[in-house]
C-alpha cells in the first residue's frame, strides 16, 4: 500500500489546496492530510479548526484522511508510514522553497520521496494569505474556497452573509 503525505499549515484551505488532494488521492492508495501544527506564521484558524475545515472539503474521498501533526514533516511522514510527501506549485518562485525543502527532507530521510503537482491554471495565483486579504476587504472568494471554508471564514471575518455576489459586514 502506498501512502502519500500532504502537508500544509492550510490557513485556510483553498481550491487550489483541494484539488491538489484530489488529485494526489488518485495517485496514492491513501492520502494523509497533514496539518502542521506550529507553523512560524500569524494563522487565524487553530489546527483543531484547520483539521475541521479540511474534513469537510475531503469528506468525499474515501481514501483521504486528515490530521494534525507538530514534528518533522518527514518524522510525521515515517510515522504514518508515508512513502512519499506531495506538494503543490503554483508558479516558479514556489520551486525554489520547495527544491531545498525537498533536498533537506531527503538528506534527513532518504527513503521518503517528493512528489510535486503543479497547480491547475485557475488556481495558479491562489494563496491563504491573498484570500484572507481579500475577504478582510470585502471581496468575494465564493469561487476560491469550499463552501464550509467559505462559511468559517464568514464568521472569524464578522461577515453576516457570504453571498457570490458580495460580503455583507456585521
Amino acid at each position: 500500500m502506498t501512502i502519500g503525505l500532504y502537508p500544509g499549515s492550510f490557513d485556510p484551505v483553498t481550491n487550489g489546496h483541494l484539488d491538489v488532494a484530489t488529485r494526489a488521492a488518485r495517485l496514492f492508495d491513501r492520502l494523509v492530510i497533514g496539518v502542521f501544527d506550529r507553523p512560524a506564521k500569524h494563522l487565524l484558524f487553530s489546527a483543531e479548526e484547520r483539521v475541521e475545515l479540511w474534513k469537510g472539503a475531503v469528506a468525499q474521498i474515501p481514501n483521504v484522511t486528515v490530521e494534525h501533526y507538530n514534528i518533522l514533516t518527514v518524522e510525521f511522514a515515517r510515522t504514518i508510514g508515508a512513502q512519499v510527501i506531495v506538494r503543490g506549485l503554483r508558479m516558479s518562485s514556489d520551486f525554489e522553497g520547495e527544491f531545498e525543502m525537498a533536498l533537506m527532507n531527503k538528506q534527513i530521510s532518504p527513503k521518503i520521496e517528493s512528489v510535486f503537482l503543479m497547480a491547475n491554471l485557475p488556481f495558479q495565483f491562489l494563496s491563504s494569505s491573498l484570500l484572507k486579504e481579500v475577504v478582510q476587504l470585502g471581496g468575494d472568494i465564493t469561487s476560491l474556497v469550499p463552501p464550509n471554508v467559505l462559511k468559517a471564514l464568514g464568521t472569524k471575518f464578522k461577515v453576516l452573509q457570504v453571498t457570490e455576489q458580495n460580503l455583507i459586514r456585521r
